[in-house]
């Protein structure tokens, strides 16, 4: 899989300024999630354009080209996949995961390592292309080098992922109630899922 995003980076990375404003809906929602002033990794960073705007310091991900770009955004950048995260355990306040579970073999254990490098009480954030949505329909119907490659999630299980996994209380928060080509401001997020395409879970992990 990382072959697909090494040889197509800068596709990637230009896709957030073709679609701004449906980029600026899923960092709106996010920043409400992720605390500030706290140490937090990206799972799944690619070329740093969440991270960056998110003030995520720490980020990993598979594809060298992809880690150029955000190293070059400032983002403290490893080489490695979220299975096997290079940090010791109780390391993170926080863990984001954004949309980056579509595109890995096991999602469970991406989780579970999450946990593992997160401190006691700390924070996942996950956002995903909801698979029982509008989006993820477009995004299967429509040719492109990478969402060809994705397999969405539902929240429910991505919901029961994460209590098996120990973390408790998920929280859904959703935005995206058009397609990306429509949206042409950013869109207010709402509570819960179920009619945006991009859904934000949040847990805490337990002690």
């Amino acid at each position: 899989m990382s072959s697909i995003f090494d040889q197509y980076f800068k596709k990637y990375d230009t896709w957030y300024e073709k679609n701004k404003f449906t980029y600026l809906s899923e960092l709106k929602l996010l920043s409400k999630l992720v605390p500030k002033d706290k140490k937090g990794l990206e799972i799944g960073v690619g070329t740093g354009r969440f991270a960056e705007s998110l003030g995520i310091k720490y980020g990993i991900d598979p594809s060298r080209n992809m880690l150029k770009l955000a190293k070059q955004r400032g983002i403290i950048a490893n080489k490695a996949s979220g299975e096997n995260i290079p940090f010791d355990n109780n390391t993170f306040d926080y863990v984001a995961i954004i949309i980056t579970l579509a595109f890995v073999n096991n999602p469970q254990d991406v989780i579970k390592e999450a946990w593992r490098v997160l401190k006691s009480k700390g924070r996942i954030i996950i956002g995903i292309v909801d698979n029982d949505s509008f989006l993820a329909d477009f995004y299967r119907n429509k040719e492109g080098v990478f969402y060809k490659e994705a397999k969405f999630i539902e929240v429910k299980k991505l919901n029961s992922w994460l209590e098996v996994s120990g973390f408790y209380n998920p929280t859904c928060y959703q935005t995206l109630f058009h397609l990306p080509q429509d949206i042409k401001e950013i869109e207010e997020s709402k509570d819960g899922f179920g009619k945006g395409g991009f859904v934000a879970v949040v847990a805490d992990k337990k002690m």
